[in-house]
């Protein structure tokens, strides 16, 4: 005879019932994929409308080729929500269409400044330069293809951390190609690219997923021993002396990207990546302290003996000072001057200078955004951002296990951490760094690493929210056990 327990005054939630128990025969999760249908379509009537504005101020008039972009755009992200419905059909409904917001708005950002550049070389009497925005559109297929395979590949995240030693050593290899003579080609003076024939291609973005299956790996199974105190300081719990070993291999491998390859972005962007992964697993503030020592120990070291980082630092810290405007911080200040003329709502797509700026649709598209959209386009995007980076913290609280929430921890971190340096940069918060940002900037291969990412935490929100195999099935209320209850008479006084 089964007794059913009494709930002693307890409330019942049943918000999380359907990812703790299966689902029974006729009876459908809440519509994730309808919501998430919805918001696409939101997105791609966004993307449509800006593309609107674009040729309307170029042209004066709205052709149909605008609709039809529309509505291969649209297509586009709409294969995408097919594979999410069907090999992750509980994942999370928001990402997806927030990161095709982003990558609309920045297709139609790239062709507006591809406009802008032709117009100028017209008017100059040069050759009309080519277009990127159909080479990003392919960049955009590529990395919807890479996102369909990362979602139908890999079924179970947990099977990534078997290989977590083996993605070490890759990521170290391709995070050091660049280096190599044969296969790294420098570019604007940073030697971050391989050239394979006509293409290039940053493997740093691909080593950056790679490396933080590693680190989730390696913390799950070394947290205990790195959680370990010494001694006490001011309340501050240290640990031992013979376990900082990962945070100074970590903090040399930094140091070695910045002075090999020349790149203060993604020096900053692995360090900084791993210390907040880090600080998860162990919930020691004193990780967080040593690396920030080790960090500012390296940034003085580094502007005392390295050339490229003391131009960086003084654009940075002297832009208006004398003529420097002309040389080392020209960009900058030209980004900052298209930041003031957008003023509060901007001058509007199609209507202000963004091609002034050096490089404005790679490191300083958020300047052209800003110019012509203005603080409050630039908020917006923000905000997007800050919820694709909200709900890969809530795919990470989900998880149900250790290397999930790692994992996840990780990759939303490091996307945060890629926005607010690029951001930072060009708005003079941060010497600038040379990252890309995500899902806007002209650029392969961050949009492909970037949807990669995407796919994973989709995966891992997927997890949580499907209903748990090793659960039994057990109905929330048998009507069978009430019947066979036996019947007891209770006085009361």
């Amino acid at each position: 005879m089964t007794v059913l327990p009494p709930l002693r005054g307890k409330a019942v939630d049943l918000t999380g019932t359907f990812a703790r128990f299966p689902v029974p025969a006729g009876v459908h999760l809440p519509p994730y994929r309808r919501r998430e249908l919805f918001l696409l379509l939101f997105a791609g009537l966004l993307a449509t409308a800006a593309l609107a504005a674009v040729v309307l101020a170029a042209d004066g008039k709205i052709t149909a080729s605008v609709f039809v972009y529309g509505l291969g755009f649209s297509a586009l992200w709409g294969i995408a929500h097919l594979a999410v419905r069907r090999f992750a059909p509980a994942a999370d409904p928001i990402l997806l269409p927030l990161v095709a917001a982003l990558n609309g708005l920045g297709l139609v950002m790239i062709y507006r400044l591809d406009l802008a550049k032709m117009d100028a070389a017209e008017k100059a009497g040069r050759k009309v330069p080519a277009g990127v925005a159909p080479l990003q559109m392919v960049w955009t297929l590529l990395a919807l293809v890479v996102f369909v395979l990362v979602l139908a590949v890999i079924r179970d995240h947990k099977t990534l951390s078997r290989y977590a030693y083996t993605a070490g050593l890759v990521g170290l290899v391709f995070l050091v190609l660049p280096a190599m003579p044969v296969f790294g080609a420098t570019i604007n003076g940073a030697r971050l690219w391989l050239r394979v024939g006509p293409f290039t291609f940053q493997p740093s973005e691909i080593s950056k997923i790679i490396l933080m299956i590693f680190f989730a790996g390696y913390l799950v199974n070394k947290r205990e021993v790195l959680s370990v105190v010494s001694r006490s300081f001011l309340g501050i719990h240290f640990p031992r002396a013979r376990d900082l070993g990962p945070v100074l291999v970590a903090w040399l491998a930094s140091l070695g990207v910045l002075v090999v390859e020349k790149d203060l972005g993604s020096s900053l962007l692995f360090f900084g990546m791993f210390l907040v992964i880090l600080y998860v697993a162990t919930e020691r503030a004193s990780w967080a302290l040593i690396g920030l020592g080790l960090f500012s120990l390296g940034a003085v070291i580094s502007y005392q003996l390295f050339g490229h980082v003391q131009v960086r630092v003084d654009g940075w810290l002297h832009a208006f000072d004398g003529d420097n405007p002309t040389s080392t911080s020209f960009q900058l200040v030209q980004g900052l001057f298209g930041f003031a003329a957008g003023g509060i709502t901007g001058t509007g797509l199609g209507q202000g200078s963004p091609q002034r700026v050096p490089f404005a649709n790679t490191d300083f598209i958020v300047a052209s955004i800003g110019e012509e959209l203005g603080l409050a386009g630039i908020m917006a995007i923000l905000v997007i951002y800050g919820l694709v980076v909200t709900r890969g913290l809530r795919a990470a609280l989900g998880a149900r296990d250790p290397f999930g929430k790692m994992l996840a921890t990780g990759l939303a971190a490091s996307f945060a951490l890629q926005v607010f340096v690029q951001v930072g940069g060009v708005m003079r918060l941060i010497p600038l760094t040379g990252l890309t940002l995500p899902f806007i900037s002209y650029g392969g291969s961050s949009i492909v690493s970037n949807a990669a990412i995407i796919a994973l935490l989709l995966r891992i929100s997927d997890s949580y929210r499907r209903p748990d195999p090793a659960t039994p099935a057990a109905p929330l209320f048998d009507p069978n056990a009430v019947a066979d209850s036996p019947t007891q008479a209770v006085r009361t006084t």
